[in-house]
């Protein structure tokens, strides 16, 4: 496979989707005979600076395969680090490339302004001579496995939430209540909802003679010093609303029942893409981990060799995997070949006509159901459709292992259960195999012990009880 002047030879296509571009062996090959030195640095909140060393070519003939090679970075490196600053150093036309792509009206228009929304504060990039790119700043935390005392751990799902009463490491209660909160915007249901969490999960603990000593929260979304920055349970809450009601939603409820019982508790808020991940890690008894959720969106969250969270966004549904210029747009974005696309539900729709299956339901998860009802009846067109997202994952879990330490991958969500899951894995083992026998991890499910661990259970040990 030729690529903008890069030979790519790839061993291993989904039979559903033949152009399909693996980002990851672009970068590989590309990278062999560039000589130019390149530096990208990214800024997020506290000053904390992420770095990646790279080479161009920086010759006429390869100009449009180094725009896009940097284009493709910083985009993979936004979505994965967090950031408002993105420093381009060594190469002035590449960063004029880049710094017009994040303008109001360039092609990353809409990355610009989800990150000034993030962050509270203009997306900027800069042109820097090499000699004085940035200096790595990184401030990974400890997260979780706290076990003392009585904890709430609450997780806020698209569908329905969830709430453990802990105490000293053991789950004595949990519940789940359906909720609608996509489609409701007055921000007061959710606040109500979640209170009552806290107060059901809170009488559990004192009827056993307990004290509420920390709530932990598991929530989709982007949490920064435990407030709401982007969240899609909130869809359909208004700006001001959200400003006002959301942002502080979960520690305002913390607060209220720290009023209730007459003491301060304290609460911290996590993504629930690195509490599931925080789960496995507890479950394993190792870190390294990373888990991918693979449902309506791809959720995934990371856990690093030392067993800390490092303040990424992990939004790797929004970073890209695939380089064919016509892969399939995501409606959000604008963009194309992202990871939402290949590893959610939509990736099941996308590929079922392909195979020759008719879907009927009206809405997404109705057409998973229909896929997954013939793959429980091993229909081949079902399969196909699975095996092709093997493919797409096996060269991607190898991308991912470019930019994060990686020692296991745990595969959840609804396209992962049943036979479908196991093919998807199964695939993506062979892939690594034969074309990334360097990588050393492959997917794997969560075993027994981690799925008994739970996610609320993990979010009740993320706050330090002293």
């Amino acid at each position: 496979m030729k690529f903008l002047n890069v030979d790519i030879p790839v061993k291993n296509l989904p039979e559903l989707d033949q152009g399909f571009v693996p980002l990851g062996l672009f970068f590989k090959e590309y990278s062999k005979n560039a000589t130019k030195p390149l530096c990208i640095a990214v800024e997020r909140s506290g000053g904390q600076v992420g770095v990646y060393e790279t080479r161009i070519y920086g010759t006429p003939e390869m100009k449009a395969a180094d725009d896009y090679y940097v284009d493709r970075l910083v985009k993979f490196l936004l979505w994965s680090w967090g950031g408002f600053k993105v420093s381009i150093c060594g190469d002035d036309a590449v960063a004029e490339t880049i710094r017009a792509a994040y303008s109001e009206n360039g092609s990353r228009a809409f990355d610009k302004g989800f990150m000034e929304q993030v962050y509270e504060t203009e997306f900027v990039v800069e042109s820097l001579p090499y000699d004085q790119k940035p200096t790595a700043v990184q401030r990974a935390e400890s997260i979780g496995r706290h076990t003392n005392g009585g904890r709430i751990g609450f997780d806020a799902g698209g569908s329905d939430r969830k709430v453990s009463a802990v105490i000293d490491g053991e789950p004595i209660y949990s519940e789940e209540v359906v909720w609608f909160p996509k489609t409701i915007s007055n921000p007061d249901y959710h606040y109500q909802g979640i209170l009552a969490a806290f107060h059901t999960a809170a009488a559990k603990i004192l009827e056993k003679g307990g004290h509420v000593d920390g709530i932990g929260i598991s929530s989709a979304g982007v949490y920064i010093d435990n407030k709401c920055m982007v969240a899609s349970l909130f869809l359909k809450v208004g700006k001001e609303d959200f400003d006002k009601k959301v942002k502080n939603i979960y520690t305002r409820a913390a607060k209220e029942l720290s009023n209730t019982l007459g003491y301060d508790i304290p609460v911290v808020v996590a993504n629930d893409g690195d509490v599931s991940a925080l789960a496995g890690a507890m479950g394993l008894g190792e870190n390294g981990i990373m888990g991918i959720a693979m449902g309506t969106s791809e959720a995934v969250g990371y856990v690093d060799g030392d067993g800390n969270i490092c303040g990424w966004l992990n939004e790797l549904a929004f970073a890209p995997v695939d380089g064919q210029p016509d892969a399939m747009e995501d409606e959000w974005s604008g963009d194309i070949g992202c990871g939402v696309k290949y590893f959610s539900q939509d990736s099941v729709i996308k590929l079922a006509p392909r195979a020759g299956i008719e879907l009927k339901g009206e809405s997404p998860a109705e057409k998973l159901k229909e896929v997954q009802a013939l793959m429980a009846e091993n229909d081949p067109r079902a399969v196909k459709v699975y095996e092709s997202i093997g493919v797409y994952l096996g060269h991607t879990l190898a991308l991912y292992a470019m930019f994060y330490d990686i020692r296991h991958v745990q595969m959840m969500g609804r396209v992962m259960s049943g036979k479908g899951g196991d093919i998807i894995m199964d695939v993506a083992s062979r892939v690594m195999d034969e074309e990334y026998p360097e990588v050393t991890f492959r997917p794997e499910a969560p075993d027994e012990k981690t799925r008994r661990v739970g996610q609320s259970a993990a979010a009740a040990s993320l706050p330090e009880v002293k």
